[in-house]
């Protein structure tokens, strides 16, 4: 190893962090990525042909992200996760502690089909206006809204298109929609059952055991485009079915999502209810930048020396009893997630586990890590930074990090751990 270009790729990819945690002077994290991307290449710990292997591994998930987040704008805009957000709220007649597992089992559904992005930015708003209209308010109102913030991220593991993580890791190792999905349904499903339980286990005290029903609408209200709200389960039917007959012929999850989304697009444009150029504004550009920026940084410093360290120390625990291993790997990557961001996190990981034999149960719990090991600190995710971002700024409710970070390991370690562990279980 080259301790000097591994030492200037650490430096480059330090700075490259610090600018989008910190955003000087308000720089969009899309164009602090490209700057670090900018100054590897600079200093030649990344090559044009690094670039080149990092776009063969990220195109495929760039575009089928954009598409799923516009799609989830789109059917939002129509009112469809208003909808059933009151009606969720009104089937809990009234109960508080009912109406918070319907919300937490709402945003596992919409980060399945629509990504864990999709959850923390657009749920979120909804939920918060759902209680200001209950007349849940104060501290009575964290629990809902750190438990939306938490299952966006952790029932994000069931279909390749339910978070950016999934989409990168069976590009890199090749593994078809439904043989993904063959394995990741039942750790989603216990994931979403144990961060149901845990959630609720630690706010049990704080949900309120009544909220008012007076003041919620009805639910047809919320419709805007019928249309449009009417092609909700036609299109997660024909995503799914298309992907899964794409997968058997090995077409990438992009070319089938692509299309689908600008066909729901120009429905949408050509009955004129939904602002579909408001929609394709609103998608995260900036993620979409600040990817491929961050992923030719995170390829320079690992291909100059962290990738052999990563498997250095997975291959430390080869030896130890199977549950063992799998676990300390899986939080090893959860660790790195948390303290890098999981889109570096999860490119490394596919890195060093490409060079393990038989690596592939490894990759699934990469998976799992860097979906659910992000909720330890404030900056594992960007979806959510973008969460805390729109709370703050947007609804003036502002989540101290410790308390978040106490709270995200509290819940999200045994989560982590018994999600983990549900990949030994026979389907």
């Amino acid at each position: 190893m080259n301790y000097i270009q591994f030492f200037i790729s650490l430096a480059i990819f330090l700075f490259t962090l610090f600018m989008v945690i910190v955003k000087p002077k308000n720089i969009p994290i899309g164009y602090s990525a490209l700057l670090g991307a900018l100054l590897a290449l600079v200093f030649g710990i990344l090559s044009f042909h690094g670039i080149e292997v990092v776009w063969n591994i990220v195109w495929n998930a760039t575009f089928t992200f954009v598409a799923i987040i516009i799609s989830s704008i789109i059917f939002d805009e129509a009112g469809v996760f208003e909808y059933a957000a009151i009606k969720f709220a009104r089937f809990a007649n009234g109960n508080g502690k009912r109406m918070f597992v319907y919300l937490i089992l709402l945003g596992a559904i919409i980060s399945a089909f629509f990504a864990n992005d999709g959850t923390a930015l657009i749920l979120t708003p909804i939920v918060v206006s759902l209680l200001v209209r209950t007349k849940i308010s104060g501290k009575a109102m964290i629990p809902f809204i750190i438990a939306t913030g938490f299952i966006a991220d952790s029932s994000s593991i069931p279909l390749v298109i339910s978070n950016l993580v999934n989409i990168v890791t069976s590009s890199y190792f090749h593994i078809s929609f439904l043989s993904y999905a063959e394995v990741m349904i039942l750790p989603d499903l216990v994931s979403i059952g144990a961060s149901v339980f845990f959630l609720y286990i630690y706010f049990r005290k704080e949900i309120p055991d009544s909220y008012e029903t007076d003041d919620l609408k009805n639910p047809e209200d919320a419709i805007k485009d019928p249309l449009v709200f009417k092609l909700f389960i036609p299109v997660i039917f024909l995503l799914i079915v298309g992907n899964s007959i794409g997968g058997i012929y090995d077409i990438p999850v992009a070319f089938i999502s692509v299309p689908l989304v600008g066909a729901l697009a120009i429905i949408s444009k050509l009955k004129g209810k939904v602002d579909v150029k408001k929609a394709v504004k609103e998608a995260p550009w900036q993620i979409v930048i600040f990817s491929l920026g961050m992923y030719m940084v995170v390829y320079a410093f690992g291909s100059n020396g962290f990738t052999s360290i990563m498997v250095y120390l997975i291959n430390a625990t080869v030896f130890l009893p199977y549950p063992l291993h799998l676990l300390l790997s899986g939080y090893l990557f959860a660790a790195i997630a948390a303290t890098m961001n999981n889109m570096p996190s999860t490119l490394l990981a596919s890195l060093a586990i490409g060079q393990i034999h038989n690596g592939l149960t490894l990759a699934y719990a990469s998976v799992i890590a860097n979906d659910i090991g992000p909720k330890f600190t404030p900056i594992g995710s960007l979806a959510t930074l973008l969460w805390l971002f729109t709370l703050q700024r947007k609804r003036g409710i502002e989540i101290k990090p410790l308390y978040y970070m106490k709270t995200g390991f509290i819940i999200g370690f045994p989560v982590l751990t018994i999600t983990l562990l549900s990949l030994l279980l026979p389907l």
